[in-house]
């Protein structure tokens, strides 16, 4: 790594500033206050005429590692929207089942999204789990009532017409290594093309990478997915390492080109058994990851080394730990970062933290040794 050490002590302060769940709140409530109910998986973005903008799917009880169509899982992608710099939401659109694949056919579970504004319109990036059977030779793998999950690409002239939208499928994989495929977040290219990030899982969900695929400013992949970008790491994320968002840093705070990297991050899929005698700590685990910190140089966002290397960077007070699904949105005049976290009974709520961009810059300077 090429940076120094001042400047990754900025770095890291930076990231802890705006992701502080002492001084966050709660932006949007999951349905129930019960484990197994979340809203979040999203992310903001700042339309043409100043309004912000919040995507997330409501998840309802049910198991996605088990199928047999538990609960209503990801039952609805929804759209907030903020006139007063994210203090308060108001739902403007919501999308079922239907409404987010190519044939109409319901998905089994809809998952993360992320919201662009284009110059004639914009486009809503949506993953969900469609009834289709697994390729050979791992067809016998697909346990009833799952499926396999793309990504979706929605396009329309105004968020409220995306409702009748058609969407298009645009990343999919038929490897079994890499069969799964979701979570989409981005990041603008110069060209005005972007790089659509996503999160993979095998055929037997034994582990979580991320990839990226290049978007041309036409809209169609330059190119083929790359599925390495972010490798799952050494030691708390050796079995999840899943890109949630990246974020530009002034000069002020590192040299030009350099941006932080937010991830999920846990040990294992499933929730590990703990020596009864040994010292305790959040674990992570599929659906209750815990949140790492990475950085990218020389304008890459898809370069990554990480700053969270032994434990992770970030994790709830209450519950299992859980802090995953990372964004953050910077304006003229402030940051403003979202993520999902474990509450004592159990669910998972919205939380945001706005930072005024001056105080951020001077607080995270100020950790310079």
């Amino acid at each position: 790594m090429s940076l120094d050490a001042a400047a990754l002590a900025r770095l890291r302060a930076l990231a802890h500033v705006l992701v502080d769940p002492a001084a966050a709140r709660v932006a949007v409530a999951p349905e129930r206050p019960e484990k197994g109910f979340w809203f979040g998986g999203g992310k903001m973005a700042r339309g043409p005429e100043g309004r912000l903008w919040l995507t997330g799917r409501y998840r309802s009880a049910g198991d996605s590692r088990t199928g047999l169509d538990l609960g209503d899982r990801g039952r609805e992608l929804a759209l907030f929207a903020s006139e007063d710099g994210g203090a308060s939401w108001t739902k403007r659109l919501a999308l079922d089942k239907a409404a987010v694949t190519p044939d109409g056919e319901p998905a089994l579970s809809i998952e993360g999204s992320a919201l662009r504004f284009v110059p004639d319109g914009v486009e809503l990036f949506v993953s969900s789990e469609k009834r289709a059977p697994y390729p050979s030779p791992v067809e016998a793998f697909r346990k009833p009532g799952t499926g396999v999950w793309t990504i979706e690409r929605l396009r329309a002239n105004s968020v409220a017409e995306l409702a009748q939208a058609t969407p298009e499928t645009l990343v999919a994989s038929a490897d079994p290594a890499t069969l799964q495929i979701k979570d989409p977040f981005l990041a603008a290219r110069p060209d005005g093309g972007l790089l659509l990030f996503f999160c993979h899982h095998s055929f037997n969900w034994s582990s979580t990478g991320t990839g990226v695929v290049a978007i041309g400013p036409d809209g169609v992949a330059s190119g083929p997915p790359r599925f390495d970008c972010y490798p799952r790491g050494p030691a708390w994320d050796v079995a999840i390492t899943r890109g949630s968002c990246v974020l530009p840093v002034p000069e002020r705070i590192a040299p030009a080109g350099t941006g932080l990297v937010f991830y999920d991050g846990g040990e294992c899929l499933r929730n590990l058994e703990e020596h009864p005698q040994a010292a305790k700590r959040p674990r992570g685990y599929s659906c209750e990851e815990l949140g790492g910190l990475g950085v990218y140089e020389a304008g890459d966002p898809a370069s990554f080394r990480r700053i969270s290397t032994i434990f992770p960077e970030f994790t709830s007070p209450d519950g299992t730990g859980c802090l995953r699904y990372v964004d953050v949105l910077a304006t003229d005049d402030a940051f403003i970062a979202t993520w999902q976290q474990s509450r004592p009974d159990g669910s998972q709520a919205l939380m945001i933290h706005r930072v005024e961009r001056d105080e951020a810059l001077a607080r995270a300077g100020a950790a310079a040794p």
